[in-house]
């Protein structure tokens, strides 16, 4: 698991290094004195811990920046965890889809609770890239990634899969593609099967996923998408609401 440390308080910045080593875990860890440093490395990480209040470049707006980043290039999200010594920061914490945040002085009971779970999101974001299915679309067979499907909609007899890079139409039935697609689909509508990771919005009638679709959220599938969406969540899905 590849792990950057970005903290411009050397001590603080060792201090976060010997934490995640005391693990136990296998790690590449790679520490960076400063946001703008971080930035130019042009690396990939699985986990990032950033401090919020560095000179220069904050920890907030270097999380901006490598969001913006891993959408242009269509990247999974790292799993980010701020560091601070302020809970003042904490709600712009979730500005930036951070993962969580720890309040400096570090405690290790506390650390080590909060990197299993990031470790355990990251597992599963790895997992979620490597997933793939083949769909035969226009004669052809295409490799399909499960992270690239927005959602499913069955169509005039066809089925209909909403990607990432554009439309592809193909055959089958609705049950089918469910068992196909596995637990990060829900079956919100007759006519729709939609990738939770890709939801950014949901009211009791409707669910809007990225790009700006809305889906018909039936009204007897309210409370199971709740309820699947929340264990969906806890399990170490990606949450983008």
């Amino acid at each position: 698991m590849r792990i950057a440390v970005c903290d411009d308080d050397k001590a603080a910045r060792e201090h976060i290094v010997s934490l995640i080593q005391e693990q136990g875990a296998d790690t590449e860890i790679t520490a960076f004195a400063g946001g703008e440093e971080m930035l130019r490395a042009k690396e990939e990480f699985d986990i990032m811990f950033l401090d919020i209040e560095m000179e220069g470049t904050s920890g907030l707006e270097t999380a901006r920046r490598l969001r913006r980043i891993e959408e242009k290039e269509g990247r999974e999200k790292s799993v980010l965890i701020f560091v601070t010594g302020y809970e003042r920061y904490v709600y712009d914490a979730f500005d930036v889809s951070a993962f969580q945040y720890l309040l400096k002085p570090l405690q290790k009971e506390r650390f080590a609770a909060i990197f299993a779970r990031a470790w355990k999101e990251a597992s599963a974001v790895r997992r979620r890239s490597a997933a793939y299915l083949f769909v035969k679309s226009a004669g052809m067979q295409r490799k399909v990634y499960l992270k690239d499907i927005l959602y499913i909609e069955s169509a005039d007899k066809k089925v209909v899969l909403h990607t990432k890079t554009g439309i592809l139409e193909t055959y089958g039935k609705m049950n089918e593609w469910e068992r196909a697609v596995g637990g990060g689909f829900y079956r919100c509508h007759r006519c729709y099967l939609v990738n939770m990771e890709q939801i950014v919005s949901y009211g009791a009638d409707h669910l809007e996923v990225l790009g700006g679709d809305r889906l018909l959220l039936a009204q007897k599938k309210y409370a199971g998408f709740i309820k699947r969406y929340l264990e969906y969540a806890k399990n170490g899905g990606a949450v983008n609401v």
